[in-house]
């Protein structure tokens, strides 16, 4: 029986840390030039469907990558991409989230913004002002 996908569309799903070193290594190939599938297969050592599941789950996170003349590329900024690349759950613990979450930048925001979800609302959303 097929596994059944519980997120929701448009919601990126979590990677394993293998799947996330891939998915990396995938975006700095294309950021080089472009490659034929069986260039980049040989390269990541995969078959091909997961090269298609691989290059799926990067179009899914906005990745764009388009086929040209038969050859794959990048067809963003390698930062752009990165930006959008899923990183692997680090499994923290809450006073390790909290420890991390101390800063200014745009990602210790959302990380202090996650923190306070599952400490003060129990993980449910805060209801809407009205």
């Amino acid at each position: 029986m097929a596994k059944r996908n519980s997120r929701s569309p448009g919601e990126p799903g979590t990677v394993t840390a293998a799947r996330a070193a891939r998915l990396h290594r995938l975006v700095l190939l294309l950021s080089e030039r472009p490659q034929t599938r069986d260039m980049l297969r040989k390269q990541l050592k995969v078959d091909v469907r997961d090269f298609y599941r691989d290059l799926n789950l990067l179009r899914e996170w906005g990745i764009e990558v388009p086929l040209r003349n038969r050859h794959y590329e990048l067809d963003m900024p390698l930062t752009s991409a990165y930006a959008r690349l899923p990183f692997p759950d680090p499994h923290l613990s809450v006073a390790e989230a909290q420890q991390l979450a101390q800063g200014r930048t745009a990602a210790h925001r959302k990380l202090k913004a996650l923190v306070q979800l599952v400490v003060r609302n129990g993980g449910k959303p805060k209801p809407a002002a009205k």
